[in-house]
């Protein structure tokens, strides 16, 4: 079982994965850890990844889906998965795809948490109410401003994945407003539906006279071509993985 969920923060996304680890015995593949991992191991796409964070840079796609594939080969994700904060981007997502077929296999589903960002916002208000009468100390990100600009930030870059997915197929959207037990009751539901029907095609767009596109003038052609950058020096990295662990 190979999943996404896409939420934004406060969704509950983090409570509905470990419900999902514990019944399907997959585990839950956080960037930031396997990052961190991967640089303490000392791997050399670890070794790139320090280099380029110790110079103030961001990460970039390629070596973020390298470190995720390496960590996805390893004998505790042999029964699938799900990815907690990858892909963000549209890029990063076709990049995924790629990087999965290469292997020989594809996401199970995409599991849409929807909410409503006033409720959020309000929930977390009250939160911080409760917190400061019985003096317990907040955590940093217990705040209404901070978590305005975790939503800002989640509409302006990792919402079009909605499109995205939902475009191929792949997109399943539950109520992540309702109580945590009708939420898991939900994404089962829709899990043993897609075990049942097996996973979605995707169509492949076709001219008014019936042929079918080449890459070239497909929608979005350019894009891909980016992903395909993207998992070409994937490839590169992972060749050179494999080099150093065999000399």
């Amino acid at each position: 079982m190979r999943l996404i969920l896409l939420g934004p923060p406060g969704a509950g996304k983090g409570t509905q994965s470990q419900q999902l680890v514990e019944k399907y015995g997959i585990v839950q593949l956080s960037t930031g850890d396997m990052l961190r991992a991967a640089v303490k191991a000392g791997t050399p796409v670890g070794q790139k990844a320090k280099d380029i964070m110790a110079r103030g840079e961001l990460v970039p796609d390629d070596v973020v889906v390298a470190i995720v594939a390496d960590r996805i080969d390893q004998p505790d994700a042999k029964n699938g998965f799900i990815l907690d904060g990858f892909p963000r981007t549209v890029p990063q997502a076709e990049a995924l795809d790629l990087m999965l077929k290469a292997k020989g296999t594809q996401l199970d589903g995409v599991i849409e948490l929807k909410v409503d960002e006033d409720a959020l916002l309000r929930r977390i208000e009250s939160r911080v109410a409760e917190s400061k009468a019985r003096g317990v100390t907040l955590r940093a990100d217990d705040n209404p401003d901070v978590l305005a600009q975790r939503l800002k930030a989640y509409r302006e870059q990792t919402s079009p994945l909605v499109a995205y997915y939902a475009g191929k197929g792949a997109l399943r959207s539950v109520d992540g407003m309702a109580s945590i037990p009708a939420v898991t009751a939900a994404i089962n539901g829709l899990l043993n539906g897609s075990k049942e029907k097996g996973p979605a095609k995707t169509r492949r767009p076709r001219r008014k006279d019936g042929s079918v596109r080449d890459g070239a003038d497909q929608p979005g052609a350019g894009r891909r071509s980016a992903a395909a950058k993207i998992a070409r020096k994937t490839a590169n990295l992972g060749a050179l993985t494999r080099g150093k662990a065999g000399n």
